[in-house]
């Protein structure tokens, strides 16, 4: 194992809940990951409606393709998981998680030219509850990414405050509402640019979102979710991944760690977060 980050760099993350790294992928790997990503942009313009594979806007074509997500990329392509589970990213979660890691799932989220829907103020873990908080998401990005881009922002330290309910009375939405924002600090939010290649890396309780693409040029963000393998799932999402809980690093734990603070549970069916979100599901 390489260490990537330096012990400034890894209490940086876990004072903040969040840490960005400045063109830290391989111009190798950031090529293989283009081709691959513009080979399923491709491939969805045979698509009309959302899919298994494809989340697509409302007004998305064959002749103009505007996808908000392809989903489970590690499951669609070897190209993904190869990456998601043997390249320098996984050395970053090891620095973070230490020596025994699952891989969790994988997304791959786009915001295209002048659209791009918002995604609300929300944090992860309640899509996706574990028996404890040490899961991450990493983050890559695919193109250079500038102001108005609908670049991700994150909350710093929002990590340690409190989880939000992401229901709205009864119905799942997947953000936190609206009489909580106030609580949020959402003023604090800082928006990471960079050029491609640049990862960030983010707790599964840290308060994130974005706003709508403004830029005449489309961001992909490709996500990785880890999680130490002593942190265990409540739901079956990753049961329906064909790479879920797979230990990528390390040996399987034999006990699960439970942390004490409780954590809200989604419904059996959530969809993308853009389902959800956008009140479609």
């Amino acid at each position: 194992m390489k260490n990537h980050l330096n012990q400034t760099q890894i209490e940086q993350y876990h004072r903040d809940g969040f840490l960005v790294l400045e063109e830290f992928l391989s111009p190798t790997w950031l090529l293989r990951l283009r081709q691959t990503t513009e080979a399923f942009v491709e491939e969805s313009r045979k698509v009309e409606h959302s899919d298994k594979v494809f989340d697509v806007e409302p007004d998305h074509t064959n002749d103009n393709p505007r996808l908000r997500r392809l989903n489970n990329p590690s499951d669609q392509d070897e190209t993904y998981w190869e990456f998601s589970s043997q390249s320098e990213i996984v050395d970053l979660a090891e620095d973070i998680l230490g020596p025994d890691i699952k891989f969790h799932h994988s997304k791959l989220n786009f915001k295209f030219p002048h659209g791009g829907e918002e995604v609300k103020w929300h944090q992860d873990i309640q899509f996706w509850p574990h028996t404890n908080y040490d899961l991450i998401t990493i983050g890559v990005y695919l193109e250079d990414v500038v102001e108005g881009q609908g670049e991700m922002g994150f909350i710093p330290r929002s990590h340690s405050g409190p989880l939000f309910d992401q229901y709205e009375k009864d119905i799942w939405r997947g953000y936190i509402q609206s009489a909580d924002l106030p609580d949020i600090q959402a003023e604090t939010a800082i928006f990471p640019t960079g050029k491609a290649g640049t990862v960030t890396i983010h707790n599964c309780r840290t308060i994130h979102g974005s706003y709508p693409n403004h830029s005449s040029h489309r961001r992909p963000l490709l996500l990785q979710t880890y999680s130490a393998a002593d942190a265990f799932a409540y739901t079956d999402l990753v049961r329906k991944t064909k790479h879920g809980e797979h230990i990528i690093r390390g040996k399987v734990s034999r006990w699960a760690r439970h942390d004490p603070r409780p954590c809200l549970v989604p419904p059996t069916k959530v969809g993308t977060i853009f389902q959800a979100q956008q009140k479609e599901i």
